[in-house]
């Protein structure tokens, strides 16, 4: 295949999803050609379905031609998952598919199409007094089918889970065009292989993702969110073990260190103290005011006792949000203080977070280049961020060097190289490092099963 697809394609496509359902000229193309990585591939037809009929002709189109087909959502991954890098093929925007199809208020469920925006179905179902937990910090702008595909999180994770804790069935367009349906709305289902699972987390290697059936549980009717200041970093990353050592599981436990407080300060201007070493965002919610308030009190003093020095609950919606604000401007915040940043998801154990910032913050003074440090702490999902100018060849050589780093300290340490972007491209060369030759070779044959001929998001996690 060329870098223009032959006409004839164009032609089979435009009727199945109509002409202004694919784009194909350089101008268009070059939208679908990046994510928010550095990676880049243009792709050779963009084709948008309204259906999953539609995709499925698609799929069989491309399976016929051996063409290459990358699904994609909004384009926010931090993997490089949705860029074609293997020499053009067809994308697959699923932005079309995004109605919520029904919520099932007696069986707390909900069934949506792959393109619908996070944010927008959390705040359909709470209007009916329900809830969808999965919260990635794009939930503004990612859509169910990218959060599937790389089974994202977020920082209410610690409670209640990542968003594969609430797919209860999937719609999927397999290699051949097959339309394959798995699970159901039955709490209980042993019956045969989880297929669910199997392509949660797939990165749309094994099949495209076009509709979802979610479980819902009741809106919390109270939450309580404070801000924890620190002088030491170490004392807020132990300040999480001491929390939850007392048996208190909070909604959220976020960590942010003094480059994220004072980059956020800078561009928001929201009254943080940028003095401060380290912060924690302590969030605790529940159907009882009581208990709500307990937990929140309990933290608080814990923080206390383990080197904050202040403690401040939020006295309204407005000074919450304002505290969410905060957390979720981090990244792009961070603009401010250099042209590139490379934005990194290990996980590791809970005990082992105050050595691992240790060693992070030893890595950065080795090669003299910032890493700020701010993640999901409560779960062990920290976000290091290596701060750099991508003009300055030996800035970024050094960044590939310390990428390697970080992951060799998150793997010593017991944990993985990605708790919540998947591996795409930028985490494939250290894909059997994190989990063995067995596992990845078990992983390779499942794929050879399910798409034989490669053309399902090929380039991703794999060596080739």
């Amino acid at each position: 295949m060329g870098e223009r697809m032959e006409n004839r394609i164009i032609d089979r496509l435009v009727r199945i999803a109509g002409r202004d359902g694919v784009l194909h000229t350089p101008e268009d193309l070059a939208v679908y050609s990046y994510d928010g990585t550095f990676a880049e591939g243009v792709p050779e037809a963009v084709v948008l379905p309204r259906t999953t009929e539609q995709a499925s002709e698609i799929v069989r189109v491309a399976a016929e031609n051996r063409i290459p087909v990358i699904a994609r959502g909004m384009g926010s991954g931090l993997a490089a998952g949705s860029i074609p890098v293997c020499s053009g093929g067809i994308v697959v925007s699923f932005t079309r598919m995004n109605r919520i199809l029904e919520i099932d208020t007696a069986n707390s469920a909900v069934r949506v199409e792959a393109g619908v925006v996070t944010a927008e179905l959390q705040a359909e179902v709470e209007k009916i007094g329900l809830f969808y937990p999965p919260d990635p910090s794009s939930i503004r702008h990612s859509t169910i089918g990218g959060n599937i595909a790389c089974n994202a999180g977020g920082p209410r994770c610690l409670k209640y889970g990542v968003t594969g804790n609430y797919v209860l069935g999937l719609t999927v367009v397999l290699a051949d065009g097959k339309i394959l349906k798995t699970g159901g709305k039955p709490i209980k289902d042993v019956t045969g292989y989880n297929l669910t699972g199997l392509f949660t987390s797939s990165e749309g290697t094994l099949g495209l993702i076009t509709e979802a059936l979610l479980r819902l549980v009741a809106r919390p009717r109270y939450t309580t969110t404070a801000l924890a200041e620190f002088d030491s970093l170490d004392n807020a990353s132990r300040a999480v073990n001491a929390i939850l050592a007392e048996g208190i599981v909070p909604a959220s436990l976020e960590l942010m260190d003094r480059t994220a407080i004072a980059c956020i300060e800078e561009a928001m201007h929201l009254g943080l103290n940028t003095d401060a070493a380290a912060s924690l965002i302590v969030e605790t919610d529940g159907a009882d005011e009581r208990t709500v308030r307990g937990e929140a009190e309990a933290a608080g003093r814990i923080c206390t006792e383990t080197g904050a020095r202040t403690v401040k609950v939020a006295r309204n919606e407005a000074e919450r949000a304002g505290l969410w604000k905060a957390r979720r401007s981090i990244s792009p915040s961070l603009a401010r203080k250099a042209p590139n940043k490379l934005g990194e998801d290990i996980t590791v154990p809970r005990s082992a977070i105050p050595q691992v910032v240790e060693q992070l913050r030893g890595i950065s003074a080795r090669y003299g280049l910032p890493i700020v440090i701010f993640g999901h702490a409560g779960d062990g999902n920290l976000h290091p961020n290596i701060l750099f100018d991508k003009r300055k060849r030996d800035e970024w050589e050094k960044v590939q060097a310390m990428v390697s780093e970080i992951f060799g300290v998150a793997l010593a340490a017991g944990g993985t190289l990605s708790g919540e972007h998947g591996v795409g491209v930028l985490k494939r060369p250290y894909f059997e490092q994190a989990l063995g030759p067995v596992s990845v070779d078990v992983q390779r044959r499942i794929k050879q099963a399910l798409d034989p001929l490669n053309i399902l998001n090929p380039g991703k996690m794999f060596q080739d």
